[in-house]
């Protein structure tokens, strides 16, 4: 399984109508609005990396209000519980539940 994660910089009027058109995509699992320089990000898995190409060229390159992408490759997924964990630092136990 490959994991690809798409940085995505969207037209600012249509942010809401990217991250919806990125959500319909063949193979993007997740889609988030974030803060920062980047706007939204995608979550893409794949069954073969040679399929990369065909989702972010193919794909997302067609999606009216993408400014600019970035994409980075996982290297390793860690378990749901381990991730949970590393986002909760820092918070008051009161605010997990």
């Amino acid at each position: 399984m490959v994991t690809a994660i798409v940085m995505v910089q969207a037209e600012r009027h249509l942010t809401q109508e990217t991250a919806e058109a990125l959500a319909g995509v063949p193979s993007v699992r997740e889609v988030y609005s974030v803060t920062g320089e980047w706007d939204i990000v995608a979550i893409i898995r794949l069954a073969q990396y040679e399929q990369l190409d065909d989702v972010v060229t193919g794909h997302l390159r067609k999606i009216p209000g993408i400014a600019r992408t970035q994409t980075m490759l996982a290297f390793r997924t860690y378990s749901e519980d381990l991730l949970d964990q590393g986002f909760g630092v820092g918070l008051d136990e009161s605010a997990l539940r």
